[in-house]
């Protein structure tokens, strides 16, 4: 996934089964702040069914591995939703991928 200003390589996802001893929806990949020079950061939302969506920054000027495991509720569920942005500012939009989609 990529927008100007970020990518996330490398990307990975799973969906556990109902009944899985550990969370439900586990994601990870590198993000990439691929503008180094306009003071930006960048970071990767995400979205399971039934939460909110949930803000992880990376750094500007670097490529961050970011990983995270939803908690065991979110095994019931059966869609998530992934994107990168760059961060610009109060002012202007943020510049994101487009939106993935994930069914189990």
């Amino acid at each position: 996934m990529s927008s100007s200003g970020v990518k996330f390589k490398n990307g990975y996802y799973k969906s556990e089964a109902p009944g899985a001893k550990y969370g439900a929806f586990h994601w990870k990949g590198d993000l990439q702040d691929t503008c180094a020079g306009d003071g930006r950061n960048v970071y990767v939302q995400v979205k399971v069914e039934g939460y909110s969506w949930n803000r992880y920054n990376g750094k500007q000027k670097k490529t961050v591995h970011k990983y995270y495991t939803y908690d065991g509720a979110a095994r019931y569920t059966r869609d998530a939703w992934i994107r990168a942005c760059r961060d610009r500012g109060s002012f202007h939009p943020d510049n994101c991928s487009v939106t993935r989609h994930y069914k189990r």
